[in-house]
Order: structure tokens, then sequence, then C-alpha cells
């Protein structure tokens, strides 16, 4: 009796990660892209134990994504560094595996609304912005 075997089936890595958020970011519409030239992507297995700390957040596989910096149209202040959207590939991949939703999906799911904070956008612009996005 001849078994088929599955071929190798391996985590995506953090580059992989990243160019499923850039391929969302890519799909901004135009007055959303021309704003995103100084926010800086970050893909990390988890965040941090002191961003966790400062989040009230005890499991590290709780936190997908952040944004930090100050939203469009505050005024930048001295030593302000670059806005910055971090993705967290490990949580990330749990809940890919544990909802069964398209990973490119989620990616752009966590990626607009981390850019959705960017923008000061509420939650329902967010999802419209999702919709918008939505590969």
């Amino acid at each position: 009796m001849s078994q088929t075997r599955q071929p190798p089936r391996f985590a995506p890595s953090a580059q992989e990660i990243e160019t499923l958020a850039l391929e969302a970011l890519s799909r901004l519409p135009d007055p959303f892209r021309a704003h995103l030239d100084n926010v800086v992507l970050f893909v990390e297995d988890f965040a941090d134990a002191d961003t966790l700390r400062e989040m009230d957040i005890d499991d590290p596989f709780g936190l997908t994504g952040l944004y930090t910096g100050r939203p469009v149209g505050q005024e930048a202040q001295t030593g302000d560094t670059p806005p910055t959207v971090h993705l967290f590939r490990r949580p990330l991949l749990d809940e890919w595996v544990e909802t069964g939703v398209p990973l490119d999906a989620l990616i752009t799911h966590v990626v607009v609304h981390e850019i959705g904070h960017h923008f000061g956008l509420s939650d329902i612009d967010m999802h419209v912005l999702e919709d918008m996005v939505a590969s």
C-alpha cells in the first residue's frame, strides 16, 4: 500500500510576512499612501516584555500588531522617532491557524488597523478602509 506524503510545510518567515504587509499597504487608496513615506514597518516574533507590560497584556500571543508614533496632522516634537507599525509574527501565525482566515487577509486586517491609528481613524473607518484594501 503506497502512502502519499505531504511535502513539508514551514511557517512563513518574517520576510514573507513583510511582503504580505507591503502588498496590503500598496493597495491603500492614494490619499493614504501619500502619507506613509516616513512610516517604518517591523516584523518581529513577539512584542518585547516592556511593551506587553505597558499595554497590560500577560500573554505574548495576545498582540498581533502595534502602531507607535504621532498620527498624521499632529505636530512633530523634537526627539520624535518615526511612526512605526510592528507586526508580531508568532501571534499572527497562531491566529491564522486557529481561525482559518487566509494569512494575507489576516495580515491586511492587522496592517490596516495599525495604519488606521496613524490617520486617527475610528474602528468603523478602519473597517471601511479594510474593505477597500481587501485583496
